[in-house]
């Protein structure tokens, strides 16, 4: 096998191997979220990360209707109107109309969700923080062929996950 051909088997180990270990920090980070929560006497905060960041979405542009949530999150709108509907039920977000604009349908957020949404914050800036650190030793060079790269990954599993 040539080098590239060594170096490509490498990199999908690679990938495959920060598929499996992102599995795990997601359970981490709903655990250290569920935690968190806990701590700060909330009631209760969604199982599902996605739903939280839903929120979060909704938090940073309310009102905002379920097209412009899918477009922000780059989700579906079946995807979306699933979740806001598990959302609405669980009681963190509210529907209502706009007295201009009868027909479409505008989410924000209740008291409920409001507290979700700030715990969010406060934990995203943590691991922004962290994130950054990480990226530090990276020339402006090697972070444009990681964003590609990334890209690409995210665009192909895009693609597995319509299939």
């Amino acid at each position: 096998m040539n080098t590239l051909e060594t170096l490509k088997w490498l990199v999908h180990d690679q990938a495959v191997h920060f598929m499996h270990l992102s599995e795990q920090i997601i359970e981490t980070e709903q655990d250290k979220m569920f935690r968190y929560a806990q701590e700060q006497q909330l009631e209760a905060i969604p199982r599902h990360l996605t739903s939280v960041h839903v929120i979060d979405c909704i938090g940073n542009n309310e009102p905002i209707n379920n097209t412009a949530l899918a477009e922000k999150m780059d989700l579906s709108k079946a995807g979306i109107t699933k979740i806001s509907a598990k959302l609405l039920e669980e009681g963190y977000i509210k529907r209502r109309q706009l007295n201009d604009n009868k027909k479409e349908v505008y989410f924000s957020l209740t008291a409920k969700g409001r507290q979700v949404f700030e715990l969010h914050q406060q934990l995203h800036k943590l691991e922004e923080k962290r994130f950054m650190q990480l990226l530090e030793p990276f020339t402006e060079a090697e972070l444009h062929v990681i964003l590609r790269f990334l890209q690409n990954v995210s665009a192909h599993w895009a693609e597995k996950e319509q299939e």
